[in-house]
Order: structure tokens, then sequence, then C-alpha cells
């Protein structure tokens, strides 16, 4: 019998280190999925936006005068925009760039568009046009959550993988860091935003 405990005690190491990877990597894999599944809410967020476009820029069309240039140039952010993809089981910090990249030309070429309707009272009074502006708004608000939420759970992911022992195991069991959200440049400096379209 004692030759076999030194076997015996070598088994029950690996059984151990075993038992504690593979109830490590469920770990993971929960975390991992809980952060793929809020990445899903940060894209919907935006599709939404994407989805609201080609409506205000056919309501603003109608007017005849209503500067071209500026509907061209959200059409064209938008269609930009659409285009990125971003595996969300690997989002990596160059994804993302690209990803926050292509969203801020939606953005910018949003603001100038809410801009300009300023100075057409007509488009301004129409109830389609308003009711989708507000709704662009809301939808704004949402993709802020959701993003913010989306780092919350690629911190939770981020912080357990570089937890020491997990950290020894989780590159092997192909677990990477996932990226953050990042500000905007000069997003700390929130401009304000009135529609004011009461009574115009």
């Amino acid at each position: 019998m004692k030759k076999w405990l030194p076997v015996i005690i070598i088994v029950g190491i690996l059984f151990l280190i075993g038992a504690y990877i593979a109830s490590l990597n469920n770990k993971l894999v929960v975390l991992d999925q809980n952060a793929t599944a809020q990445w899903a809410n940060v894209e919907s967020a935006y599709q939404r936006r994407a989805d609201l476009i080609p409506n205000i820029v056919s309501t603003a069309k109608g007017y005849a005068e209503f500067e071209q240039s500026t509907l061209i140039a959200v059409t064209e952010a938008r269609s930009k925009a659409t285009s990125v993809n971003i595996d969300p089981s690997n989002v990596s910090q160059e994804q993302l760039a690209q990803f926050q990249e292509a969203q801020a030309g939606v953005t910018s070429a949003l603001s100038r568009l809410l801009a300009v309707f300023e100075r057409y009272p007509d488009l301004k009074a129409n109830e389609n046009f308003k009711e989708l502006i507000n709704e662009l708004e809301r939808t704004e608000n949402r993709i802020n959550v959701e993003r913010n939420r989306f780092n919350d759970t690629a911190r939770e992911f981020n912080t357990k993988i570089n937890k020491f022992p997990t950290k020894m195991f989780a590159g092997m069991l192909g677990f990477e860091e996932k990226a953050y959200f990042k500000a905007d440049a000069g997003s700390e400096n929130a401009p304000e935003v009135d529609f004011d379209f009461g009574g115009k």
C-alpha cells in the first residue's frame, strides 16, 4: 500500500487542480457571457438610433429648402457606423476605438442636423418630426446607459481574470481582457440640448 501512496497523492492533487480549473472556467464563462449579452444591448441601442435616422432624413427632405448636404452627411455617417462590426467574444481596444469613431461620426452629423433644423419653423412644428427627435433623445440616453452597463460587466470580468491565482489560468483557458468604452474627447463639457418645441 505504501508504494502506491505517492501515486494516490499525485492523482489526488491532479484531481483537485482539474476540479479547480473546471470550476474557474465555468465562472469565467458566466462572466464572459454576461459581458457578451450586455454588448448585444449596446448594439441594440445603437441600432435603434440607426433605424431612426432614415425616418428623420425622410421627414426633413419634405422641406425642399432644407440643406441637402446635412442630410447626406447624416446618411453617410449612418452607413459607415452600421458597417463596423465587433466580435463580442473578443472586444479589443482597437475594435472599440474604431466602433466609437464611427458612432461619433453619427453623433456629430446628427448634431449638425439638429442645429440646422432650428432655422425651419415649419419643420419644428411637424408633429412627426418632433416625435422622431424626442425618440432620438430617449435613444441617446439608452445608449449611454447600455455603454455604462457594458463597462460594468467588462470590469467585473477583467477584475476576475487579473486576480491571483485566476491570472495563472485565464489565458490558458482562452480568456482575455475586454476593452472599455471611453468618453469622447471634450465630452466632459456636455452641450446644452434644447429642442424647445412649445409654441413655435
